[in-house]
């Protein structure tokens, strides 16, 4: 059997030994960060290029070892049955630290050996005696949680100063529960085991996680890219890896977790800047914005083959044979002849423009194959002089134009004719009328695109010369997504794999997917494992059993999310008598209205520590933070283009609100977020997402009556 850990010294010396070995890691890990900084003051590569390519890589190497005296090394520590390469306990941090022989101090939480942190448990150990959870206060340990997994005695944890027995980890909860203020930080310490296994999921492997609100679901793929790329370092800082969120607000707040881990490689966008980015759109800007309808069909997956029809109709019926002069002699290739080799280019359904190359090479195959039956011995180079002669680049440049993608949409929008060509038997003529411009513009670069058709202009360079893939992809918020959109994500990862985060539930755009197969199946990974994320621990109980009497009239079939944590938060639903919201109103009767009340709620949950989020609908974001100006409240205001991490207490419009995450959020007007969308289910999707960004404590505030369904 297994040894069990000898007996610890009184809490009190045990928590002195553990700080000291936490001073240690620290002069360790300011040895390792002075050693980088030498190496790059030092080091030279063959060449100017090498030379700075080096001093980056070290430059880079020397920010991850940066120490931050706000937080500890490690969190957690693990005994084993037996000593493994001589050590008995296993220290478990954000990142790996070394003493001056190599020995290690701390093992990085990805390692493989870390793994047993997170899943052991009493039923399988793992091959652990005793896991220790450490509390920390301004980088100072202040208590530690054992919990001895081979003891069948031991039924709960030994707990250090500050502990709590409870059946389960007082420090865990503590963590998930603690507040704060600022970005978005890393869940290596609470990370659970059904967390764990996807993060740990192997590279080649395309996932879709579902998970309900509070799941961390955003937190696990966030881990997963740093995961990956300890894991499959060489490859990936080649091929890349790239996080998508819905906006801006969302990616600041989120910026702040990877190299916190260590990983500053990683690239964020939305998904508008996504496809923004691609070199032949470089000159496109947006300047209108789609009505609903319009906007609806323009993410329709059957805007792929309008395109494809579109690209591939610029190419020409070949009616004329081609003649190339070559010595003394003209060399003819019929035109039936020609018209057999763009039939078998079109097969191959290799990219418009690499078909095209392929064509001057055919063409010349096809000349020299002349020659030999008139006597003559070309070789390749007869064939390459052919191929780039100024008769087959005329003849190729008549028959097989190479446009540009704005060519090609502007030439759809203007031209009834050629649209109807395009869509004939893919759009009824209705929807061809709703994309034709009513009036069409002296030239594509006055044209006022949107961002849908960015997305149409990005799916026609694609066709005309592929994207190119990186190593991985993480997609979150993926629900919003159209199928336009989805393929835009997926063709960057044609080659890679992807992770894909998010809940149908709060689908809150008019083409929300309503299954995930369809949308692995837009992405181009239809064999994708789902895998299900219900278990709420960041969201309590009071507040997710509110926001879930929408689900049955949203979302029918996906089941309640359940929230694990043992506090259950705080819930405080507040009637306000008319007037509403707006810097003229005025109280009547001497009862407070409602700027008065959101104002008194706020200034409360600002006077304890932590987050508080002020989300409403965006036609009174403006008057809100007005009424918490002449309150005197500091405050932010996000934006979809914008984010605000530092202020305490942030307004939020309600369509920014998703993926973030506040100590303290208070709503105001319910049915007035939910009024603000196009339809009903959207509405009330909306509407569940704006309540379940608190962590701890949720208000609503409403003058106007509950929309029905959260009423009841």
């Amino acid at each position: 059997m297994p040894a069990e850990p000898p007996t610890p010294p009184p809490p009190g010396q045990e928590l002195a030994r553990e700080q000291a070995w936490l001073a240690h890691a620290r002069e360790q890990l300011a040895r390792m960060r002075a050693r980088a900084e030498a190496m790059r003051d030092t080091a030279t590569g063959g060449d100017r290029v090498s030379s700075e390519f080096l001093a980056l890589r070290l430059h880079e190497r020397v920010g991850t070892l940066v120490d931050d005296p706000r937080s500890t090394l490690f969190f957690g520590a693990l005994v084993f049955g037996h000593e493994i390469e001589g050590h008995e306990r296993w220290y478990i941090g954000r990142r790996h630290i070394s003493d001056a022989a190599g020995d290690p101090v701390v093992i990085d939480w990805r390692a493989e050996l870390s793994g047993a942190f997170y899943r052991a448990s009493r039923t399988d150990p793992m091959d652990v005696v005793l896991r220790r959870r450490f509390g920390a206060d301004q980088g100072r340990l202040t208590a530690y949680e054992d919990e001895r997994l081979t003891a069948a005695a031991n039924t709960e944890p030994d707990a250090g100063p500050d502990a709590t027995h409870s059946g389960r980890s007082a420090i865990l909860a503590a963590e998930i529960e603690r507040p704060r203020v600022g970005p978005m930080r890393d869940i290596v310490a609470t990370i659970q085991p059904e967390q764990d296994e996807i993060v740990r999921s192997d590279l080649r492997l395309s996932l879709c996680v579902q998970g309900a609100p509070g799941t961390g679901k955003t937190a696990v793929g966030l881990h997963r890219a740093a995961w990956l790329l300890y894991a499959h370092r060489d490859r990936l800082s080649r091929s890349g890896v790239l996080v998508v969120g819905p906006n801006t607000a969302f990616l600041d707040h989120i910026g702040a977790v990877l190299p916190a881990l260590g990983e500053v490689e990683v690239r964020h966008t939305t998904a508008a800047g996504l496809v923004a980015s691609t070199p032949a759109l470089a000159r496109v800007t947006v300047r209108a914005i789609d009505d609903t309808a319009r906007a609806t069909l323009k993410g329709d997956i059957r805007m792929a083959q309008v395109l494809y029809a579109a690209l591939w109709a610029r190419v020409g019926d070949p009616s004329e044979a081609l003649v190339v002069p070559r010595g003394a002699r003209r060399w003819r290739v019929p035109a039936s002849a020609i018209r057999e080799v763009i039939g078998q280019l079109r097969e191959r359904q290799v990219s418009y423009a690499a078909a095209r190359t392929m064509l001057g090479q055919r063409l010349a195959h096809l000349v020299l194959l002349e020659m030999e039956r008139a006597g003559d011995a070309p070789d390749d180079r007869v064939q390459d002089a052919v191929a780039r002669s100024a008769p087959v680049r005329a003849y190729i440049g008549a028959l097989w134009p190479l446009p540009t993608p704005v060519q090609v949409l502007a030439g759809l929008y203007s031209d009834p004719a050629a649209l109807s060509a395009a869509a004939d038997g893919i759009l009824d003529p209705a929807e061809q009328r709703l994309l034709l411009w009513p009036t069409p513009p002296r030239s594509p670069g006055t044209a006022r695109w949107t961002l849908a058709d960015l997305v149409l202009l990005d799916e026609l360079a694609d066709l005309i010369d592929r994207t190119p893939s990186l190593g991985h992809v993480i997609l979150d918020e993926a629900q919003d997504l159209s199928p336009m959109q989805l393929r835009a994500v997926g063709r960057r990862a044609a080659t890679g794999s992807v992770t894909v985060l998010g809940d149908i539930a709060q689908g809150t755009t008019p083409w929300a997917t309503t299954s995930w197969e369809e949308t692995l199946e837009h992405l181009g990974k239809p064999g994708a494992q789902v895998e299900v994320l219900d278990r709420g621990f960041r969201v309590p109980a009071a507040v997710i059993e509110y926001a879930a009497r929408l689900l049955p009239h949203m979302a029918p079939g996906l089941g309640v999310p359940q929230s694990v944590r043992e506090n259950p938060g705080v819930l405080d639903v507040v009637a306000v008598p008319p007037p509403g919201l707006g810097p003229a109103d005025s109280a009547g009767a001497g009862q407070p209205h409602l700027p008065a009340v959101v104002t008194a709620k706020v200034r409360h949950a600002a006077a304890r520590p932590g987050s508080v989020g002020v989300i409403c609908a965006d036609t009174v974001v403006t008057d809100v933070s007005a009424a918490l100006t002449r309150a005197g409240i500091e405050h932010g205001v996000l934006g979809a283009d914008h984010g605000d991490v530092e202020h305490q207490v942030d307004v939020v419009p309600a369509t920014v609100a998703k993926g973030l995450e506040f100590d303290r959020v208070i709503v105001v007007e319910p049915a007035a977020i939910a009024a603000a969308e196009p339809d009903h289910r959207t509405g009330l999707r909306r509407l569940y997402v704006v309540l379940t960004r608190a962590v701890s404590e949720l208000v609503v505030v409403h003058a106007e009556p509950l929309p029905p369904e959260l009423a009841s």
